[in-house]
């Protein structure tokens, strides 16, 4: 996939320090009352994972020449909203699963009322950095469009509604059609979010680059989705850092039970052609977006 000292090496261990250090300091202390609802909030979102989201504020900001400081703020928004839901994916009422990010899940590490209450305080806490951080300088009508394209993305006609397209598809047959539709949601809404975030902390923004790089982010979200489902097929647990075969267990709709592996790989290579292609009007200065899209195909966990 990548060498250990390649551009994109660099730029993802640089990036993950960065969100890191971020997250720390704009999530409430372990300390704090009320401390066990705090603690639990640190340990979903601080206990690993591969930032992909962050990672892609920072890239499209990179690519339209924000200022770096900038993009801490969305950053961290995103990845709030990402771990709120996987906080709550994971209870039992969802996809009842016991790791995560090759720890117990937060309702088991916890208990299932305070990994309830930890996932709506990181909702809300994305939503508080966004309107409230003086490191987002940006004017009022901008903060006021990242709330609004946060909120929609997170919400019923985001991945709050791709979830329940999810459950109610359990031991349903669907269509590629219908398939890509419940991802566009559900995976696809938060990862176009994260992009659109870091584009939109540009000093000036063309509508019109905006409009390729959501193009860019429509594609790479689909071919995440594709890619956990190729992994939940051929990937362990260990390096999964979550239970393998879980979605063939509960008996979900997937790529590979629709398309076969390889149908799955091909589709992927695909949104993945269309992805770069998106990114034709840009220049270097897109390349950190350019192998983000190769590492969610190509990755192993």
């Amino acid at each position: 996939m990548t060498t250990p000292d390649s551009p994109l090496e660099t730029f993802l261990a640089d990036c993950q320090k960065r969100i890191q250090t971020a997250l720390e300091h704009h999530l409430p202390s372990a300390d704090t009352h009320p401390a066990r609802l705090h603690q639990a909030m640190r340990y979903t979102t601080l206990g690993g994972g591969k930032r992909v989201r962050p990672l892609l504020v920072y890239a499209a900001g990179i690519a339209v020449g924000a200022p770096p400081a900038r993009l801490d703020i969305p950053a961290c928004a995103v990845e709030f909203i990402h771990a709120y839901s996987l906080v709550h994916d994971d209870l039992p009422a969802m996809d009842d699963d016991d790791l995560r990010r090759g720890r117990p899940t937060c309702h088991r590490a916890f208990d299932e009322a305070t990994a309830i209450l930890a996932g709506d305080a990181l909702q809300t806490q994305a939503f508080y950095v966004l309107a409230h951080a003086r490191e987002l300088d940006v004017a009022a009508n901008t903060r006021l469009r990242m709330l609004e394209t946060l909120a929609l993305a997170s919400g019923s006609r985001g991945m709050a509604g791709g979830q329940a397209i999810d459950l109610a598809a359990v031991g349903q047959t669907l269509d590629i059609a219908q398939l890509e539709d419940m991802h566009i949601h559900k995976t696809g809404a938060l990862i176009r979010a994260s992009v659109l975030l870091g584009a939109l902390c540009a000093d000036t923004l063309d509508e019109a680059r905006l409009k390729h790089l959501d193009h860019y982010a429509k594609c790479i979200g689909l071919a995440f989705q594709i890619q956990d489902d190729i992994l939940d097929v051929i990937g362990d647990t260990a390096t999964l850092g979550k239970t393998a075969g879980a979605d063939t267990v509960r008996d979900k709709p997937t790529y590979p039970a629709l398309l076969g592996l390889d149908g799955a790989r091909q589709r992927a290579a695909e949104l993945l052609a269309a992805s770069h292609a998106a990114l034709a009007g840009f220049g270097p200065e897109a390349d950190p977006l350019r192998g983000l899209a190769d590492y969610i195909v190509k990755r192993e966990s």
